[in-house]
């Protein structure tokens, strides 16, 4: 008998972080399921780059979306259209007001129940460690009672390799993997091209100069 094939349900947002994951564990061989969830964000942006990595990958027959946008009335954040969405670096007060409250958590519920009906063997989610201190459900207490909650509920396992690395450690690895970086979308806004102001296009830009590699994205000017 040959080698186990490991079925992985794959949260895929469409950003910088799912995407390369994605890629990953592709390349490692995994039999990938990319599931992307709207939660009721204020632009599909990132939907449409979730669909456009799957089909690249040659996945986009599996990949699925789940539209749960009415969750937008129960999720109040800058990113479900409750207050502006803040410009400039990342500090608490601006933070705080991108974080969708129980995303996560929802998400991996979601997840664990697709893939145990798939007859999968983990989930995976692309966490990493400059989201610690940013948003509560990608810290490694949440991930591992998380991972603990899924175990015992479906017997899978819930699949975090990037959690102690940081964004420039993974676009290192997606430069590597040829991850169409130039189709994901990470701006909270939802215009034409990335706005270049907001918290997340300020950390993708530093994240590329960080990896000294070279950043694809378009930028308003």
């Amino acid at each position: 008998m040959g080698p186990e094939i490991v079925k992985t349900v794959v949260l895929l947002s469409g950003g910088l972080d799912s995407s390369t994951l994605l890629y990953d564990l592709v390349d490692q061989g995994l039999d990938c399921y990319p599931l992307t969830i709207k939660y009721g964000q204020v632009h599909s942006k990132e939907v449409l780059a979730a669909r456009n990595i799957s089909e690249a990958l040659g996945l986009v027959t599996r990949w699925r979306l789940l539209d749960l946008s009415i969750l937008r009335a129960f999720l109040p954040s800058a990113l479900t259209g409750v207050g502006a969405i803040p410009e400039g670096k990342y500090n608490a007060p601006s933070m705080a007001q991108t974080v969708v409250p129980g995303r996560n958590l929802t998400f991996l519920s979601i997840a664990a129940g697709y893939a145990e009906g798939l007859n999968c063997n983990q989930v995976a989610y692309a966490a990493h460690a400059g989201d610690h201190f940013i948003y509560p459900d990608c810290r490694p207490e949440f991930v591992e009672a998380a991972a603990n909650a899924v175990f015992k509920s479906s017997g899978l396992l819930l699949l975090t390799p990037y959690l102690q690395i940081h964004k420039n450690n993974i676009v290192e690895i997606g430069s590597k993997l040829n991850v169409p970086y130039w189709m994901t979308w990470t701006c909270y806004k939802g215009g034409e091209k990335h706005c270049g102001k907001c918290g997340s296009c300020d950390e993708r830009k530093e994240a590329f100069a960080k990896a000294g590699v070279k950043d694809p994205t378009i930028y308003e000017t």
